[in-house]
């Protein structure tokens, strides 16, 4: 075989690899291949983006449930009451999480959570609150500085474990992970990587997917977030806390 037949052969198969290569990213990144896989107990986090839910039918899909109370210091989610009542009413151990501000104070969005939470009357044996650390907005381009964002988290940490006697799991993203870790120290990590596991094993649970479709929600979002207990069915069922009411 002669250079420039073995030079075309190899322009050609090293073309074939760039397109396949680039079809193999593409089809990652537009989530139509999907390579997490996990095995484990599977449940949702859900919101008012997945409308009205009926949770005879969800509550067989999932294993627990993390569901959408607030944001910042006065938003509440409008279908949280009922999702949290669903949910528990329906057996699927379920929690509740809050949108983390970076421009509102830790204390006063701790309230705002907490608030929520007790306005249900069903904290007892819930799985603990959690608190979604993650860039939005103009901060995914130039991150809070950790000395601002910190303390505020420390914060509301604080003011959660004094409410209900457990720190609250904190979701992140790999960014909001390396730029706040200091700031979760002792918490359980809910860490999201739609694309592949986490780069760490520090992790309790992870949302391995924003693509799933379910039976028993009816909104505009058709896609709902699945995520993954790194453990057993009886050590979810431990992190339930016993709720003794305020006096």
């Amino acid at each position: 075989m002669n250079s420039k037949k073995k030079l075309r052969i190899f322009a050609a198969a090293a073309a074939a690899a760039v397109l396949l290569s680039g079809a193999f990213l593409a089809a990652l990144w537009t989530k139509v291949l999907k390579i997490n896989h996990p095995a484990g107990l599977k449940g949702a986090d859900i919101s008012a983006y997945q409308g009205k839910t009926d949770w005879t039918v969800l509550s067989k899909e999932m294993d627990f449930v993390f569901i959408k109370a607030t944001e910042g210091s006065s938003w509440t989610d409008e279908m949280f009451a009922e999702n949290f009542k669903g949910a528990r009413e329906n057996g699927v151990p379920a929690g509740a999480y809050h949108f983390f501000s970076f421009d509102s104070s830790g204390k006063t969005q701790a309230e705002n959570f907490i608030n929520a939470l007790d306005s249900t009357g069903l904290t007892d044996g819930m799985l603990p609150p959690v608190i979604d650390i993650e860039p939005y907005g103009e901060y995914l381009e130039t991150a809070k500085p950790a000395d601002k964002v910190i303390p505020e988290i420390e914060t509301m940490i604080d003011m959660i474990y004094r409410r209900y006697g457990v720190k609250p799991i904190i979701y992140c993203t790999g960014k909001s992970y390396r730029l706040y870790r200091a700031g979760f120290e002792d918490c359980m990590l809910w860490e999201r990587n739609v694309y592949f596991k986490p780069s760490h094993d520090d992790w309790t649970f992870w949302q391995f997917t924003d693509t799933e479709q379910l039976e028993g929600y009816h909104g505009d979002e058709k896609y709902i977030d699945m995520n993954v207990f790194k453990g057993s069915v009886e050590e979810l069922e431990a992190m339930c806390i016993e709720d003794k009411p305020q006096m």
